[in-house]
């Protein structure tokens, strides 16, 4: 009897050892499952194009119009942005490229997006500001990136640097928003002007409209748009080593 009695509380004991192992590894499952939706939600990918939507529909609704800033690359890029923000905010076109090369390209541009803004119907008046043309601040920059690809590092360098102007302009302006064209090119990656442009808000003090103007046809659109308009549609990016590289 006594030994069955052993017997017995030796199996109770394995028993409750197993199921306290079971209880620690649900435990660690639900754990590891916790963590993973986290680590998914972390990485998901971002709709810029509905969080703009977020900020455009009161707006509309409630009839207020504010400012923005938008950086402007070209008049190609801009033609479609200026269609689809100018129903929402009384907006001031930023001319600051310093990468742009040579001058005479940079002048047609300037040109070409000063006659965009005076033949495009909009439903609020839009304003044009010129910034400097200081491509030896471009080449300072791009020192020691002469030989990155396209789409590289020095592209991001560049966005920083345009967008760092805009969002230093726009604080001192007293401007609510500040945003630019470039997310509607289908060679830019949106995410990455996003976060830089986000950044650029923070350090400066201004809201930055994310967005990704490629969606809804938006390229489509702006393509349309340079053909009405009789558009000069530049065939590189606008820096002299795009220039090569397309050349090439």
């Amino acid at each position: 009897m006594r030994m069955a009695e052993e017997i017995r509380q030796e199996a109770a004991r394995r028993e409750e050892r197993a199921a306290g192992g079971r209880e620690a590894a649900r435990r660690e499952d639900q754990a590891a499952k916790r963590s993973g939706e986290t680590r998914r939600r972390q990485t998901a990918k971002r709709n810029y194009q509905k969080e703009l939507e977020r900020v455009l529909e009161p707006l509309s609704r409630e009839g207020r119009a504010p400012t923005l800033f938008l950086h402007s690359c070209c008049a190609p890029c801009s033609s479609y942005v200026l269609e689809y923000l100018s129903q929402y905010f009384r907006i001031t076109v930023h001319y600051y490229n310093p990468n742009i090369s040579p001058r005479e390209e940079y002048d047609e541009r300037v040109r070409e997006v000063k006659r965009l803004i005076q033949e495009l119907p909009a439903r609020y008046p839009i304003r044009f500001v010129e910034g400097s043309y200081e491509p030896e601040r471009f080449y300072e920059m791009a020192r020691g990136h002469e030989a990155d690809p396209e789409g590289g590092e020095r592209c991001g360098l560049c966005f920083a640097l345009r967008l760092s102007e805009a969002a230093r302009l726009a604080a001192e302006g007293g401007y609510d928003w500040f945003t630019t064209t470039l997310t509607i090119s289908p060679l830019k990656d949106a995410k990455r002007l996003n976060a830089i442009g986000e950044e650029m808000g923070k350090r400066f003090g201004v809201a930055f409209l994310n967005s990704d103007f490629k969606k809804r046809d938006g390229y489509k659109r702006s393509i349309e748009l340079s053909a009405r308009y009789h558009l000069y549609r530049q065939n590189y990016c606008g820096c002299v080593f795009s220039r090569r590289g397309q050349e090439e």
